[in-house]
């Protein structure tokens, strides 16, 4: 059985070992609460088998819609889940390009890290994108920071019962410009996750009971999407997945 260490250098140069997992993913993923936490000088690292262990977007599927259900059960909030996700993303922010395991990890350590505290100060600030597509860290940033102030507008102005079908963020007067569309329709951990790869990626599976197929050109549903392999993602590409976690069906 292949296991993954994880290990830390304190300010001396000495060597501790913090952990042993049987998932280089969940082992990232303690590198990456550890170092989202109070600021620090230590080094951690993992060691162990070279990735990756995610290589398709039919395991990333997988891997997002079990982070969902764990978020359902322990009753996080969406907001909650994306504040904790924006905290443990700051150790990658000088990365052009992420392996799938980076991607699968830090939204496994959003799952295990208390979340940031709402600043209200990005109700008003200016998110909007500086071009017409987004590009780096700080573009992917602009769109978690504007789903959150958007929920957070939704605590004043609930969607309604409603929800699910499409809502318009209120986005009331003094609200600044925002890198998200309007639209809403996901308002949980589980369904957003489960959105998010399924309208980016795919992957998904009739069978896995999270998605129910449509009929298409010839009237017959569509029992699964395509698997294909996934090397590296831009934070671009994961800006993408975020918008589809709003608003994909």
């Amino acid at each position: 059985m292949q296991t993954w260490d994880v290990l830390r250098q304190d300010d001396n140069g000495n060597e501790f070992h913090m952990a042993t997992h049987e998932s280089r993913v969940s082992a990232l993923a303690q590198v990456l609460a550890m170092e989202s936490g109070v600021p620090h000088k230590q080094t951690y690292w993992v060691s162990g088998p070279s990735g990756p262990t995610v290589r398709t977007n039919r395991e990333l599927y997988l891997h997002f819609l079990q982070l969902g259900q764990e978020a359902r059960a322990a009753s996080w909030s969406l907001s909650a889940f994306l504040r904790a996700l924006w905290k443990v993303s700051a150790p990658l922010s000088g990365l052009d390009r992420l392996e799938a395991d980076d991607v699968a990890a830090m939204f496994s350590a959003a799952s295990g890290v208390p979340p940031a505290e709402f600043d209200p100060a990005w109700s008003t600030k200016d998110l909007s994108l500086p071009g017409d597509e987004p590009e780096g860290y700080a573009d992917w940033e602009r769109v978690i920071l504007s789903q959150l102030a958007d929920l957070e507008d939704f605590l004043t102005h609930p969607p309604g019962p409603r929800a699910r079908f499409g809502v318009d963020a209120p986005r009331p007067p003094g609200t600044g410009l925002r890198a998200t569309p309007r639209r809403w329709y996901n308002f949980d951990p589980a369904t957003y996750l489960e959105c998010a790869v399924a309208g980016s990626l795919g992957g998904w599976d009739a069978d896995d009971g999270a998605r129910i197929p449509l009929p298409t050109a010839d009237d017959a549903p569509q029992p699964r999407s395509y698997v294909r392999d996934i090397a590296t993602m831009s934070w671009a590409d994961l800006a993408r997945i975020a918008v589809c976690g709003q608003i994909y069906e």
